[in-house]
């Protein structure tokens, strides 16, 4: 047990304890005060429990905070060092070795690929400080979202699996809305790039755009391992990553599900969770 949760229940010990001995020394010495003492004990012990309640949860929430917190700086420093040892090897091959224009140039682009992971991997922090310290004012403009979401699949449809076609766009042209195209971008990335991350190697992800009933409508589905019924809010919460972390196989900094439903709640926008058959999980986001 953590040190905080021996405390709280070494005080409440010690707490019942007094009650129960300064009680029975009451009634020893004016038995006729026993009914106040019955009541005003069992007034005491039900503020007691209450309180030891409350304040039990509040530790548990604590420790679970401190535990997720954690696994964060564990998961960063995972998605820190994997990009950053392949621009490295890729470096180095080009500086030590003698290529031809064309290996030259591949190495390259899978270097400016990783640097792409970097970069998103650091916005994705920012917007998180910022929206949580309410320092982000969500600029508002009229865009094209069809222009957005294409540009984006085109981008992780690259890093997918090479040259075969994993992500299946269908997306209408010419979707037209008003919001912060920056945070809506950093939605759909988070959306794709998650679909792509937990469908496994070359697995079929659908990303659709459409307008439907007079609202812009975008759903991302993906052929994951999907998400227990139970889970499916909490995957919204900062830091919260579906399953056990010493099982779990993708990696992720518990950030992205979290910029998605605050960057949607400030843009009046519904996000669903929906189980993808036979197998994975759909995102489905209305506009307003």
């Amino acid at each position: 047990m953590k040190k905080s949760i021996i405390i709280f229940y070494f005080l409440l010990l010690y707490s019942l304890v007094q009650l129960i001995s300064w009680g029975t020394l009451v009634v020893k010495l004016q038995p006729s005060r026993m009914a106040m003492v019955m009541g005003e004990g069992s007034v005491f012990l039900f503020m007691l429990g209450v309180g030891a309640y409350f304040l039990h949860k509040s530790i548990k929430k604590e420790d679970k905070l401190r535990e997720q917190q954690q696994n964060f700086l564990l998961s960063v420093t995972h998605e820190l060092k994997s990009p950053l040892a392949a621009i490295k090897l890729s470096l180095q091959t080009i500086v030590k070795r003698d290529l031809d224009k064309a290996r030259q140039t591949s190495l390259l682009n899978n270097s400016l690929k990783d640097i792409e992971r970097l970069d998103d991997l650091v916005e994705n922090m920012l917007l998180a400080t910022k929206i949580e310290n309410r320092s982000y004012s969500f600029p508002a403009e009229e865009f094209d979202l069809s222009e957005l979401v294409t540009k984006i699949t085109d981008r992780l449809q690259i890093h997918s699996c090479g040259c075969e076609q994993v992500i299946t766009p269908f997306i209408e042209p010419k979707i037209i809305i008003t919001g912060d195209p920056f945070a809506l971008s950093s939605v759909v990335n988070n959306l794709v790039e998650n679909a792509v991350k937990y469908s496994g190697e070359c697995a079929e992800i659908t990303v659709e755009l459409k307008m439907q009933d007079g609202h812009a409508f975008l759903s991302v589905g993906d052929k994951g391992p999907g998400i227990p019924d139970d889970e499916k809010m909490l995957i919204f919460d900062k830091f919260y990553r579906v399953g056990q972390e010493h099982t779990r196989k993708a990696k992720g900094t518990g950030l992205g599900l979290f910029i998605v439903k605050e960057v949607l709640q400030r843009h009046d926008a519904d996000i669903s969770v929906k189980d993808n058959v036979p197998q994975g999980t759909i995102f489905e986001i209305t506009f307003s």
